[in-house]
């Protein structure tokens, strides 16, 4: 099971702002605010955004609830200046059910919010 991830990211104070309101629909927002990191979550901090020398990119997927909150997430992040990657719809390439979004953020890590049916 996963406890937390880390992102780079070249500005923090900057990038904050994306993510606050990309991952807003997903209930997330911070519950860490440092100088050089920020951690987001519901619960406890999962996402972490980290200062540093931006190089490798990352994909990063974020579970939804629901297609409406996988298009709330796309709508929100491409709001907050992000770029599309892959509009709300299903991906049966994935699996038969999968319902995701894709944007990249401002640094060009690519997130994803994805729906899947329950097991």
């Amino acid at each position: 099971m996963l406890d937390h991830m880390n992102l780079i990211v070249s500005d923090v104070a900057k990038r904050k702002g994306f993510f606050v309101a990309a991952l807003a629909p997903l209930g997330y927002k911070v519950l860490y605010d440092l100088e050089t990191a920020a951690g987001l979550g519901i619960d406890h901090p999962i996402f972490w955004i980290n200062r540093g020398a931006v190089g490798r990119k990352m994909h990063v997927a974020f579970a939804a609830p629901n297609r409406a909150t996988v298009k709330a997430f796309y709508d929100a992040a491409i709001a907050a200046g992000g770029k599309d990657n892959g509009a709300p719809g299903l991906r049966p390439q994935y699996q038969r059910d999968y319902y995701g979004a894709f944007v990249l953020d401002p640094d060009g890590n690519k997130l994803v919010a994805v729906a899947r049916p329950a097991a």
